[in-house]
């Protein structure tokens, strides 16, 4: 896995439980695009794979895929707050994501 610190960040925390469960998955880079530093970071909370009826779980970290897909966990089961996640949850999304609980 490739890191390389750039700063100050801001991490939101859309948690709503201490109980998780997640697992290590393939973060890919297809999508993602550049910030103002060049990097393509995926943000934590964004859905995984894709925000539609394929979802499965949340990014539970944000992954640098600059240089190619990483790994990266995965949330599986969690209560989470769902207006600070980084994007809305499409309506095909919600039903996929049986362990993941919103506040």
């Amino acid at each position: 896995m490739y890191v390389k610190d750039y700063g100050k960040r801001e991490d939101i925390n859309f948690l709503a439980s201490a109980d998780v469960t997640s697992f290590t998955e393939q973060i890919s880079d297809t999508g993602v695009a550049a910030d103002e530093n060049g990097r393509k970071i995926v943000k934590a909370g964004t859905v995984w794979p894709k925000n539609d009826a394929t979802a499965k779980g949340l990014v539970y970290t944000d992954v640098d895929v600059t240089n190619g897909p990483q790994p990266g966990a995965v949330l599986y089961e969690a209560w989470v707050i769902e207006e600070r996640l980084p994007v809305a949850i499409d309506a095909l999304a919600k039903p996929e994501l049986k362990g993941i609980k919103f506040r």
